[in-house]
């Protein structure tokens, strides 16, 4: 039997901690991956793209474990009431090959993302940053909210989406959370929620090269954390704001993210630092509370590793309530497979039977 991690069960693990503290729990776990960053087997994702949307297959290892995850991205499933992203991983014992739990990880994935932006700005914004736009207020959004209020200390969002929908709900459900001394600004436009903003969020959903933030967005000093760019085609940035001199662009691995990123749009020798070097102190980014740095967040099969590990071990905490599946065949002889189809009595149960076979 292999065990089986529902939305159900994740839900239950995110409320018993607390929103905020799970993903802090969960950038913990994510850092020291990144950490331990020459232990990874590394490829850049498989993807599968159609007109409408793209599926993709994402593989990790340490040599001890495996896990990879299906996620899909198709920005007009809301409009049919399905997710724009929905997800599932697997997370497998190396030696034997066997999985270990099966789990969701639509909602895993918003923790992840969201635990992944906070580990980056940690490193890369200033510390004096208390203000945030957020533009783009779907789905992925209240989790960014969140995490960046616990462990940044910011004491202001200014909101802006195209949907006043989606602005409205993501201010209603940040209403509804316990964040002290968290102001909420509706904007009309991304300009106003960028103005006096110390970080920008970017978290859009279409797939298509749009030009969210613009040159004269930008002033020195700000962290841009651009989390909607994840795919070929699919972009946030006018292409000047990384040719700017100070800026500093940090991603998560650079083969996948220079066909995915906010780099796609660069020549391939355009100067990128990997998340790993910034947080083990080989390539410090910053330099100057003047300089622009940029975290091109395409979301990477690290993430899913350690949050996989992660809601695997706290699951763990509590045995009595897990869910078993039959995924994996359980045989008295592993070399007779046929025994889950053939008849109720083995060949080797019909010696007589044989015999007469045989004779025939």
């Amino acid at each position: 039997m292999v065990d089986y991690i529902g939305v159900h069960r994740v839900q239950a693990l995110v409320r018993e901690r607390g929103t905020a503290q799970f993903i802090a729990g969960l950038s913990r776990e994510i850092e020291a991956d990144y950490r331990r960053w020459k232990s990874f087997e590394k490829s850049p994702r498989h993807a599968t793209h159609s007109p409408l949307g793209v599926i993709e297959l994402m593989p990790a290892s340490d040599g001890r474990q495996y896990t990879f995850k299906y996620v899909n991205g198709h920005p007009k499933n809301t409009a049919k009431g399905l997710l724009t992203v929905m997800a599932f991983g697997v997370l497998a014992d190396v030696e034997t090959g066997y999985p270990l739990v099966v789990s969701e990880m639509t909602l895993t994935t918003a923790l992840r993302t969201a635990a992944t932006s906070v580990v980056a700005a940690r490193a890369l914004a200033r510390r004096d940053s208390r203000v945030m736009a957020l533009i783009g207020n779907g789905a992925q959004s209240e989790f960014q909210a969140i995490a960046f209020h616990d462990q940044l200390g910011v004491r202001e969002v200014r909101l802006y989406d195209i949907d006043p929908r989606a602005t409205a709900k993501l201010a209603a459900n940040l209403a509804g959370e316990s964040l002290p001394g968290l102001r909420v600004v509706h904007c009309a436009s991304v300009a106003e929620a960028v103005a006096g903003a110390d970080i920008v969020t970017t978290i859009t959903a279409d797939k298509r090269n749009a030009i969210i933030l613009t040159p004269e967005m930008i002033r020195p000093g700000m962290h841009l954390n651009a989390v909607g760019g994840d795919c070929p085609g699919k972009t946030e940035l006018h292409p000047d704001i990384l040719r700017r001199e100070d800026v500093r662009v940090v991603v998560e691995y650079a083969a996948q993210s220079r066909i995915e990123g906010e780099v796609q749009q660069m020549p391939a020798d355009f100067p990128v630092t990997e998340l790993t070097d910034v947080l083990t102190g080989r390539c410090p980014v910053r330099t100057s509370e003047r300089d622009v740095t940029i975290f091109d967040s395409v979301g990477f099969a690290l993430e899913d590793f350690s949050a996989l590990r992660y809601v695997y071990r706290l699951h763990g905490e509590r045995r009595g309530e897990r869910l078993d599946i039959d995924l994996i065949p359980d045989l008295e002889n592993p070399k007779d497979l046929f025994a889950l189809i053939g008849s109720r009595r083995s060949r080797r149960e019909r010696p007589a039977e044989l015999a007469e076979v045989a004779r025939a």
